[in-house]
């Protein structure tokens, strides 16, 4: 599914990684913990191919960091669902079209986004808001919105950096819980959070932690 090999990545004035290895297979959910700005936004955008590694290869889902072409790219990200902390809705767009959006721009038929979108609001608990614009959703219903948005292609690999970061402590359980509904239906996931009361909360899955440029697995203690 996804696999770091001996991967290294620098910016210009900074490492972040080096050589670390990693392995998530397909189905499997991932908390990704670390202070602020330890890099775990690098990690993920190393995993959608928006940064390439200083030295090593990504493999996601058969696609090689070190073989693919540019122009290649899209076809991966089409295999991906991304959701951020800032949500990145189109607030000029009402509900249904913010989740179609990725339809739109593929040349979906009409009817095949109709049923995809109602799909995708329906799992996230939104069907009752479809035609709302987002000035006058809540946090929490926004970030649903951007949820739905990022599973309308069925994606095989939901990659969440930090999406609870801007929401309260009940609401962030929510959409946590909404996320690992997702990965229930065999959705890989990865979520980078910096809030160890989630990943308690969540004790059964798997956590790997960035320290000192490297990965670790953790166990949290009972």
């Amino acid at each position: 599914m996804i696999e770091f090999q001996n991967v290294s990545y620098s910016y210009p004035n900074k490492q972040v990684f080096d050589n670390i290895d990693l392995k998530i297979n397909a189905g499997e959910f991932v908390f990704l913990v670390g202070e602020s700005g330890i890099g775990k936004s690098t990690l993920l955008k190393l995993i959608y191919l928006e940064l390439f590694p200083t030295r090593g290869n990504v493999v996601v889902d058969n696609f090689n960091s070190e073989k693919k072409k540019k122009k290649e790219i899209p076809f991966l990200r089409r295999k991906l669902g991304v959701v951020f902390q800032d949500f990145k809705i189109l607030h000029d767009r009402n509900v249904f079209e913010n989740a179609a959006m990725p339809l739109y721009i593929e040349g979906m038929k009409k009817e095949f986004i109709k049923r995809k979108v109602f799909d995708a609001l329906s799992k996230v608990g939104l069907i009752d808001k479809v035609n709302e614009m987002p000035y006058d959703l809540s946090g929490g219903e926004q970030q649903r919105l951007a949820i739905a948005r990022a599973i309308i292609n069925d994606p095989v690999l939901l990659i969440a950096d930090e999406p609870t970061g801007n929401l309260d402590p009940f609401v962030s359980m929510e959409i946590i819980k909404l996320i690992n509904e997702i990965n229930l239906f065999g959705t890989a996931v990865i979520l980078s959070t910096h809030n160890f009361e989630i990943v308690r909360k969540m004790k059964d899955k798997r956590i790997v932690q960035i320290k000192e440029k490297k990965l670790y697995d953790v166990r949290l203690k009972s």
